[in-house]
């Protein structure tokens, strides 16, 4: 089993593909491509429509890698953005086609289905809420964030935090409570 790549690893490698290295774009793409996949699915409820916007995505990456700052977010998180705006964007695409065609749906199987299953609106809410959060990350101090992105984008545990920073493990409890009690307000304010 491989370990996963470290954030360093993932910068690095967008740092290569910003000098246009097509073979970091392939080595990037396998380290990640299953879990933006999935980030898709989730919101798409269709996997030929999760292929096409992580491919999608990959472009994008190739193209905006140069915009990549790592004081605003750790890659992986950058990257699931890129590819959630693109998955919102196909949905709002798909809506606004059946409206101008009166198109009927053919296949029901295509649709999401099940309690879980989330419309346009639900997407849009959720993507006003991912722009929202950001906004609200982005006032947290760099290494808050940075525990804050790792616990929740890797569901690192307060013990592997504190060894990966190389803190006192109550040292990265603080900072998570503090941090997601700011989170929580900052959030408030703007539901």
């Amino acid at each position: 089993m491989r370990t996963p790549t470290t954030d360093t690893e993932l910068m690095l490698l967008l740092d290569r593909i910003a000098a246009r290295e097509d073979k970091a774009l392939r080595l990037l793409y396998d380290e990640t491509a299953s879990r933006l996949y999935g980030l898709a699915l989730r919101i798409l409820g269709n996997q030929a429509w999760a292929e096409d916007v992580l491919q999608d995505s990959f472009v994008a990456i190739w193209r905006h890698a140069g915009s990549y700052r790592d004081s605003l977010s750790p890659p992986l998180a950058w990257m699931g953005m890129l590819v959630r705006s693109r998955a919102l964007d196909f949905l709002r695409r798909r809506k606004a086609e059946r409206l101008d065609q009166h198109a009927l749906v053919d296949d029901m199987d295509d649709l999401p289905q099940g309690d879980d299953a989330q419309g346009p609106m639900q997407s849009v809410e959720a993507s006003e809420q991912a722009t929202v959060l950001h906004q609200c990350m982005e006032r947290l101090q760099q290494a808050q964030r940075q525990v804050v992105s790792l616990a929740y984008l890797r569901d690192l545990s307060h013990s592997e935090l504190a060894s990966h920073f190389q803190l006192p493990l109550g040292t990265v409890k603080t900072w998570m409570r503090r941090s997601l009690e700011q989170l929580r307000k900052c959030m408030a304010r703007h539901v």
